[in-house]
Order: structure tokens, then C-alpha cells, then sequence
């Protein structure tokens, strides 16, 4: 199976610890943010990460390599000086994932302790997302949830749960896209900037999106707020 992580954003929200290193290079517990994720990713028997990179992108192969200390090979989808979105991020990448074969997409600016072994993808599905609890500063959530699919409205039988940064995915998510996405900013440009979740929305209305409710830890790692807290925790031992 092949990875992309999510580390092309600017970290706005993180400033000013994000104006000389980009986010998921900042540090927690005394592991990099990325790092973390590479371990886990290794530990599932994942062989080729794809990272995106926008912001400071020299500084990824510069700390990161190619990967072959976590037993991994590397690739670097360099999306030039601006981040291509969540949707446009991916259709680049697809080009180092291929197109044929399910993958593995993580933000890399979350923790989170689930076992990733857990998702895994119906024949029909085009994604799997993992959902959380919403947190303080997400109490409406992102999508509405019951017994394990997601779905378009909500109902006595719904929970709305806040998307983790976390899904498996066909390439085929992705066909159509511009129909999908139509005129708006971005999508005409080359390469084309676009966000993932319209694409979700049409394909939850068809009925081929599931979910899966983790109920472990968690955490956005967002504001330097919550990455002092995150780096506490983790040198806790809690």
C-alpha cells in the first residue's frame, strides 16, 4: 500500500512558529509531527509515502530524506508556491500513487493513537474516513454519521462527527473532478487547486462513502496552543 501525507499548507494558524519551518516539521514530544506519522505508516507495511509540499518545501528532503531510516521510500509532489488544496494536493500526487490502487491519506498536522490496520474499503466505496468527537473548537462537525456509512442530511439516526484527517481512497474519488468542482477559483489553473470535499459530498450522496467512529486520542495540531499541550502529554507519558 502507498501513503500521502498532507504538508503543503502555510500554517497560518500556527504563527509564528510556521514563518521558518513548516508545520508538520515542528516538533512534539522531541519527534517531528511528520515523524510520527512515518513510523506508523511503516509499522502498518507501507513501503512509498507521497509528501506534499508548498510552504518551505526544501525543508522536507532536507529533514526527512528518503525515508530509508523508517524503512520507506520517500516522494516529494512539490506544488510550487501555492498549496493546491486538499483535492488538487491529491490529483497531483496521483501520479506517484497511481491510479489503480487504494491509498492511505493523513494530515500532517494531527496525532492520533488508532490503529490504522482498521480501514480497509468496500468493493462499491470510494473512501473510508475515520471520524472523531468534535472537539471545543469544531463543536458543528464535518459530516453526518450512522452505523458506519456517511450520509447527505441528518436524521433522528445521525451524529454529525468531525473528519480526523485520516481516509483511505480510490483513485477513482477523483474521476470527474472538474465537472464536480466546475468554475470555481483555482480549477482552471495548471495544475488546478481545488478542495477534496465536494468530491466526498457527491460521492456520500451515491452512497459510496464509509465511516469508521475512533474514539482514541486525537488531537488537531493546529494553534501552538495545541502543540505545546500535545508536546506536554507526550513527554508525560499520558
Amino acid at each position: 500500500m502507498k501513503a500521502l501525507i498532507f504538508a503543503a499548507g502555510k500554517g497560518e494558524r500556527m504563527r509564528p512558529l510556521t514563518e521558518h519551518t513548516p508545520k508538520p516539521l515542528l516538533y512534539a514530544g522531541g519527534k517531528r509531527l511528520i515523524e510520527r506519522h512515518l513510523e506508523r505508516l511503516a509499522a502498518l507495511g507501507v513501503n512509498n509515502v507521497v509528501i506534499n509540499t508548498s510552504w518551505l518545501a526544501a525543508q522536507f528532503p532536507a529533514a526527512l530524506g528518503d525515508g530509508t531510516r523508517w524503512g520507506l521510500r520517500l516522494h516529494y509532489s512539490e506544488e510550487g508556491a501555492e498549496p493546491l488544496e486538499t483535492g488538487g494536493g491529491m490529483y497531483r500526487a496521483l501520479a506517484l500513487l497511481g491510479e489503480d490502487t487504494p491509498f492511505l491519506a493523513v494530515n500532517g498536522d494531527i496525532f492520533c493513537d488508532m490503529d490504522l490496520s482498521q480501514l480497509h474499503l468496500d468493493a462499491n466505496d470510494l473512501a473510508t474516513l475515520v471520524l472523531v468527537d468534535n472537539p471545543d473548537h469544531h463543536l458543528r462537525g464535518d459530516f453526518h454519521f450512522a452505523a458506519g456509512r456517511l450520509h447527505s442530511e441528518s436524521s433522528s439516526a445521525t451524529q454529525s462527527l468531525t473528519f480526523a484527517g485520516i481516509g483511505l481512497y480510490r483513485p477513482a474519488l477523483l474521476d470527474g473532478w472538474r465537472e464536480t468542482i466546475g468554475d470555481s477559483a483555482g480549477a482552471q489553473a495548471q495544475p488546478p487547486r481545488f478542495k477534496l470535499a465536494p468530491l466526498l459530498y457527491k460521492a456520500i450522496a451515491q452512497g459510496r462513502v464509509a465511516g469508521l467512529h475512533h474514539r482514541g486520542s486525537w488531537i488537531d495540531v493546529g494553534t501552538p496552543q495545541r502543540l505545546a499541550e500535545l508536546d506536554t502529554t507526550l513527554k508525560a507519558g499520558t
